[in-house]
């Protein structure tokens, strides 16, 4: 096999693939072999059909399936013995290849499209800053935080009269026009949010009312919400039609949410049974999960400015016809009004990608399995946080972090979430950070919208 490359320009290549008969001709027949051995044909003894039968047969697609193999095997070791570092796949040049007829042909010529990854340095010092926003705890973001593990652990009580924040519980039933129950097998066990009421007058007879009471409504003026008259009759969305009307819902039970109180039952509930003794202690500890906390979107945020920063300083060409053709190649669902659109965040991210491979490179920066350990369990951490586990042990966190990297996907995404953050580092060594102080608002209003 014969494969030559014609460099376009420094960015795009044409590699010519050559295939002769002897490159695959031996491969192809001992497949066929094993088919005869195999081959259960009428009017033949296993293992005895002629072989030219066989070959007639099969041997077009086995022809085709080996000059395929041999085809993308040389061109991979060909891209690894040349050092191509190419971006994306190979993309077939159709003006070149023409109508092949597998069963005459015996040589045959392909050609590849390549993109080829352009040469550059990176080049940084002091004289690159980055700003580290710091923000600053004050009263209301304490109080939003206290709050938010407040309303977290607390519950429903018992209510005599009904207010707009209260969910009540009762009976719902749809009238006839003359104000009767239709039918007692339309009566459901439901519950209702006051708050949701669309229809104000409704809204203002329901507050006020105690247990006992009823009041009358039109579903649809008072729910235009699918989902809500949906829950609301206990019933599925595809199964609402019919249901416009009046309904008289009587309430049985009056609930009011009741945020937690502060104090010890909350304190063991939040950081664990009696690892917080005094609600000074509580606030400190409050304190430190609200630093550690925004120190986190302070670093993501660093990250970010530090990653566009190293973007905008690296500068190089890079194929872009070509990685248009290749988004279009792979991606069969897309239109080019959507390449076009998506192509400048795109290109952003493989810029990225190939600075961040070249600092890794030139640095020695690896991924460990440790490292990979590490990050699956902060991913598990914080996932469990999210079901309200507060207080996992590590064993447990180890155990769900085992099992989320035996996914390929799952190990693909924090692998390259670990060379991220270890180039990260690096590249911060290397240029000025300059930290400010600021408040949650001005730090909010630092990311676009």
């Amino acid at each position: 096999m014969n494969i030559t490359r014609e460099n376009i320009d420094e960015l795009n290549a044409v590699l010519k693939v050559k295939v002769v008969k002897d490159d695959y001709e031996e491969k192809m027949n001992d497949v066929l072999k094993d088919y005869k051995k195999k081959a259960n044909i009428k009017g033949f003894r296993p293992g005895k059909v002629p072989f030219g039968l066989i070959k007639k047969m099969y041997g077009s697609n086995v022809k085709l399936e080996e000059i395929n193999k041999i085809v993308s095997g040389n061109i991979s070791k060909y891209i690894t013995e040349e050092k191509l570092e190419i971006l994306g796949d190979l993309l077939p040049k159709t003006d070149d290849n023409q109508s092949i007829d597998i069963e005459t042909q015996e040589e045959f010529e392909f050609s590849f499209e390549i993109g080829l990854a352009p040469e550059f340095e990176v080049s940084l010092s002091a004289r690159n800053k980055v700003p580290y926003y710091k923000i600053k705890i004050d009263k209301k973001l304490r109080g939003d935080f206290l709050d938010n593990y407040r309303r977290r652990f607390g519950q429903y009580e018992d209510a005599e009269e009904v207010t707009e924040e209260d969910m009540l519980r009762g009976d719902i039933v749809k009238l006839s026009d003359d104000g009767n129950t239709i039918d007692e097998t339309l009566r459901h066990d439901s519950s209702m949010s006051v708050k949701v009421i669309k229809d104000e007058p409704v809204k203002k007879d329901i507050i006020g009312r105690k247990a006992g009471d009823s009041v009358d409504f039109d579903i649809r003026k008072s729910f235009p919400n699918d989902h809500e008259i949906a829950g609301l009759l206990q019933t599925d969305h595809n199964k609402l039609d019919g249901t416009d009307g009046v309904y008289r819902f009587t309430i049985n039970a009056i609930n009011r949410f009741k945020m937690a109180d502060v104090n010890q039952e909350l304190f063991d509930r939040v950081y664990g049974e009696g690892k917080v003794q005094s609600e000074e202690e509580f606030m400190k500890k409050l304190d430190e999960e609200i630093s550690n906390n925004l120190a986190k979107e302070s670093d993501y945020k660093l990250n970010l400015d530090t990653r566009n920063m190293v973007i905008s300083k690296t500068d190089f060409e890079l194929p872009e016809e070509f990685l248009k053709k290749w988004l279009m190649a792979t991606n069969k669902d897309i239109t080019e009004d959507q390449v076009e659109k998506d192509f400048e965040d795109f290109v952003k991210d493989l810029r990225w990608q190939l600075i961040r491979n070249k600092v890794a490179k030139e640095n020695e920066i690896k991924v460990e399995e440790e490292d990979m350990l590490k990050e699956a369990k902060e991913f598990t951490r914080l996932q469990f946080q999210q079901y309200g586990i507060y207080n996992a042990e590590d064993s447990q966190l180890e155990s769900y972090a085992k099992e989320i990297l035996k996914k390929e996907e799952d190990y693909r995404r924090i692998a390259d979430k670990v060379i991220d953050d270890k180039v990260l580092v690096k590249i911060k060594e290397e240029i000025k950070i300059d930290n400010k102080k600021v408040s949650t608002d001005e730090f909010n209003k630092l990311f676009p919208k």
